[in-house]
């Protein structure tokens, strides 16, 4: 209830205007005055939450209470619960209302997979880019990078060919 009380005051204060008024707001150029989408992300990750579907369907109400059904809704997840219960839950809720994942590759083997996400449990790349694949199989999905230097070093030409060919094998998996 909280969640959509809150979803639903920020876009009406947002569709009136009423939003750019305040002071923390007041300073956001005109051509930017909009509501782009609703986006789960942040410290952690959203998918993990038991509730992740009741959250997403939250959303999606406030934002068709708002008569608001041109926002979208955007997962920006690490894909590591893709096949979790409560993503695939949500999976459906997604597609009824106009929305869209954003999972992040940030790499093309697994040495490199466990240096730079340093991920915890069994969680592989491998794991990674087949859940991504059965994902991108029934709707699209953003491939969010990040590639940064590393001691100082840019990431070994060998590795972004392994990343590259990971994208490929994503692809050519329809």
């Amino acid at each position: 209830a909280i969640l959509h009380d809150e979803l639903h005051m920020a876009i009406e204060e947002a569709g009136s205007g009423r939003l750019w008024n305040e002071p923390h707001f007041a300073r956001t150029p005109q051509a930017l005055r909009r509501i782009n989408d609703i986006a789960f992300s942040g410290d952690g990750e959203p998918t993990c939450t038991k509730e992740f579907d009741l959250a997403v369907e939250t959303a999606a109400k406030a934002r068709r209470d708002c008569g608001r059904e041109d926002v979208k809704l955007v997962v920006i997840t690490n894909a590591t619960r893709l096949s979790s219960p409560q993503f695939e839950r949500a999976l459906s809720i997604l597609d009824r209302n106009n929305g869209e994942i954003w999972v992040k590759l940030d790499a093309g083997t697994e040495e490199y997979f466990q240096l730079v996400n340093r991920p915890v449990g069994n969680i592989t790349l491998d794991n990674i880019v087949s859940d991504i694949t059965h994902l991108a199989r029934a709707r699209p999905v953003v491939i969010q990078t990040l590639m940064f230097r590393l001691d100082g070093a840019n990431p070994p030409g060998a590795e972004i060919e392994a990343y590259c060919r990971r994208l490929d094998s994503i692809l050519n998996a329809g």
